[in-house]
């Protein structure tokens, strides 16, 4: 089976390509710093790329579900984008320009306000920061200081908010904490044991308990800072009610909302914004990432009365990027035009689907989960069988011998389907004290707040992820990170980027462009599966019933799906969309 397209050429001229790729490879080795990551566990030279295919130096093509750490929502190269970089630098204007007024900056803010969530672009400012998201988390964290006079901020387990001090001390890395850390709910590995709604419910109370009491050595903060999804954390979704009842909690007790829409922004969880699944609008906003369309970019926005910063209480040299603001406006316009964030939750949907039927055939996947195109599967010990393995068996053997009933099938594939899209609604008049006077609103839309915990709030909080068998487990086997990277390396053979991460980088994510077709979608479930399957059968002491089934389940639905064509078609056919942009 071919695993990559190699560009067509005599040996000679392959050859030479990949003595380039490996000297390349060697210099960076020996010049570059110890911190190198990606480069690390992908040894890949790129020297062209469009859409989400790459193009190695040593003539070898990889379909890309990294896409920059979630920046390339249209991909590489993406047409709109190319353009209006071009358009800027054929006019002859300044390229660095500090923070002074320029109609691109004036196209950019104007196409960023359209976008926002409800209830706050018609009160909001905005800071250009450092190009990095990790600048502007710090951005955040002086403003609601500033704004409220108190210093503390609470954060939850699990977080990556950036590499800077304040960004690390916030993260759920740190060492060295001054930030109150409380307890982030999640379904596979919940904090408390019992995961669901009851474990997003016991986080909830957790956090009313530490604000509550008098003695639980937590003053009163300045902020609370959350991702809707937690990305390095594992892509861990907040459930849609534990959201809300945040944003109760912290309008309730005058604390500002900090959302970190960093990686989960302009469409990625099948909604333009993470929050909006929740009908929660944020008292500031951190963006990064795709908002820059491939280039560095970074912003706050936030609720006007927040703003009692005097002038230069935040700057930066490189907060004023042309080529970046132009790009960025042409990608906000494109997904919001041709409603990619539509497309990613329902595209996003079925790949959890059939990701969750992966789960169900290998033991060494212990949970699906995710939201729109923000996926991750997490690589776990395969020990013996268990009841829960035995509990797999008879729910696949139940579907096989069903024929593949629409019950049936609907039973095993999850819970969850395509996200919902909270509707924008009145908000809840909350006063400020201290902070710009009464009358600030908190952006709650009061139909969704009764029952908080009723619906919205069950595994991936309202995304998706495995299920036959898995309710009722709540003894998760031990993660394991080495099979993940085996995993990611074997992908990467086939032609497949994906990243790692998780509390014990063992969960592989999946990133693709918003712009991922239907076709390269499928190769990207096929790669991975096979990659699962080699890595499966090669672990010592993988004997379960489960595992040895997948590998037969893995090759039918590959024949069954694919027909004749192999992964150097695929390769081509996605190589060909890319390029016709």
């Amino acid at each position: 089976m071919a695993v990559t397209e190699s560009v067509r050429g005599d040996t000679s001229e392959t050859a030479a390509a990949r003595a380039v790729h490996e000297g390349i490879l060697r210099r960076q080795s020996a010049r570059e710093s110890a911190a190198r990551t990606y480069a690390r566990a992908l040894p890949i030279v790129p020297v062209r790329a469009r859409g989400m295919t790459i193009e190695g130096a040593d003539g070898r093509r990889y379909l890309d579900c990294l896409s920059g750490a979630g920046t390339l929502a249209l991909g590489h190269n993406h047409p709109v984008v190319l353009e209006a970089i071009r358009k800027v630098l054929d006019s002859g204007a300044p390229l660095h320009v500090l923070d002074l007024a320029t109609p691109v900056k004036d196209a950019f803010i104007t196409e960023l306000f359209r976008i926002l969530p409800p209830g706050l672009a018609d009160h909001a400012r905005v800071q250009f920061c450092g190009p990095a998201g990790t600048d502007a988390v710090e951005a955040a964290f002086k403003l609601v200081r500033a704004a409220t006079g108190r210093s503390g901020i609470l954060a939850f387990s699990g977080a990556y908010h950036g590499m800077t001090a304040g960004a690390l001390e916030a993260s759920g890395g740190a060492f060295d904490v001054r930030v109150a850390r409380l307890p982030y709910p999640q379904d596979y590995r919940c904090p408390f044991g019992v995961g669901g709604e009851r474990g997003a419910e016991l986080a909830a109370r957790w956090t009313e308990s530490v604000l509550e009491d008098p003695k639980s050595g937590v003053p009163h903060p300045a902020g609370m800072i959350l991702e809707p999804v937690q990305g390095e954390g594992g892509v861990i979704p907040a459930p849609d009610g534990w959201l809300r009842r945040m944003r109760q909690i912290t309008a309730d007790r005058s604390i500002p909302l900090i959302a970190d829409e960093v990686q989960t922004g302009v469409g990625r969880t099948g909604a333009f914004w993470a929050v909006e699944h929740s009908g929660v609008t944020p008292d500031v906003m951190v963006l990064s990432k795709a908002i820059g369309g491939s280039l560095p970019l970074a912003v706050i926005v936030y609720r006007d009365e927040l703003d009692t910063w005097q002038p230069g209480a935040h700057a930066g040299t490189f907060r004023g990027n042309q080529l970046a603001m132009a790009a960025g406006t042409a990608t906000l316009a494109y997904v919001r035009e041709n409603r990619l964030a539509e497309r990613a939750a329902e595209l996003g949907s079925r790949m959890l689907r059939q990701l969750q039927r992966l789960a169900d055939e290998f033991a060494c996947i212990g949970d699906v989960r995710g939201r729109g195109l923000m996926i991750g599967v997490e690589v776990v010990e395969p020990q013996a069988a268990s009841a829960r393995d035995e509990g797999r068996s008879a729910a696949l053997a139940a579907r096989d011998g069903a024929g593949s009933e629409p019950g049936v099938l609907a039973a095993l594939e999850g819970r969850g389907g395509a996200p919902s899209h909270a509707e924008p609604g009145a908000s809840v008049g909350v006063g400020w004290p201290g902070v710009g006077g009464a009358g600030g609103r908190v952006g709650l839309d009061p139909a969704r707040m009764e029952g908080d915990f009723a619906e919205g709030v069950g595994p991936a909080g309202g995304g998706a992820r495995a299920s036959a068998g898995q309710e009722a487990d709540r003894h998760p086997r031990p993660a394991a990170p080495e099979l993940a990277a085996a995993i990611q390396r074997e992908c990467l053979r086939r032609g497949l980027i994906v990243e790692l991460g998780g509390r014990h980088s063992s969960v592989v994510r999946l990133l693709p462009p918003l712009t991922i077709s239907d076709e390269q979608a499928d190769a990207v479930l096929d790669r991975l599966a096979d990659a699962v399957d080699v890595v499966s059968r090669g672990h010592a002491g993988h004997t379960d019933h489960i595992g040895h089934t997948g590998h037969d389940r893995v090759h039918q639905r590959r024949s069954g799906h694919r027909g004749q064509a192999d992964m150097a078609d695929v390769a081509d056919m996605a190589g060909r969309a890319d390029r016709a942009g």
